[in-house]
């Protein structure tokens, strides 16, 4: 008895049906997804009209002066310590106000002429609030 065997057939796979339902589902979710709007605000930002830089004047000038004599103006060295120097430097921070109330401080070291010097000034230009800053010596208590 011989047997015959017979050719094996490959199986066919059908796509049509798959690329339909691919093709529906891709229908679907293009028509049922929401598109979201960006919302926009214009917005008018100011602008400047000119650039003119306004000084600040300080609530209060303060004149330290070293032991070597060295004059410093709310902070700012002196070039010299000549009455005229003193009194522009005053001027320029003070704006010319002369109510502003003004402080004295000297290192120990420093010479008293250069601390009557810094009072003469302030007095002539019309300050009348002028104080002097003094320190308690740790060592002494």
């Amino acid at each position: 008895m011989r047997l015959s065997l017979r050719p094996r057939t490959q199986p066919e796979v059908n796509l049509t049906s798959l690329i339909d339902v691919v093709l529906l589902l891709l229908i679907f979710f293009m028509v049922s997804t929401s598109f979201v709007k960006q919302s926009q605000i214009s917005i008018s930002l100011p602008q400047a009209d000119s650039a003119a830089i306004v000084e600040e004047v300080p609530q209060q000038i303060d004149i330290m002066i070293t032991e070597t004599g060295t004059f410093l103006v709310n902070g700012r060295e002196l070039i010299n310590s000549r009455v005229e120097t003193i009194r522009n430097a005053l001027q320029k921070i003070s704006g010319g106000n002369n109510t502003l109330p003004l402080t004295i401080s000297a290192d120990a070291n420093a010479k008293h002429q250069d601390v009557v010097t810094a009072m003469d000034v302030a007095g002539r230009l019309g300050f009348k609030k002028i104080s002097i800053a003094t320190v308690n010596d740790p060592a002494s208590e």
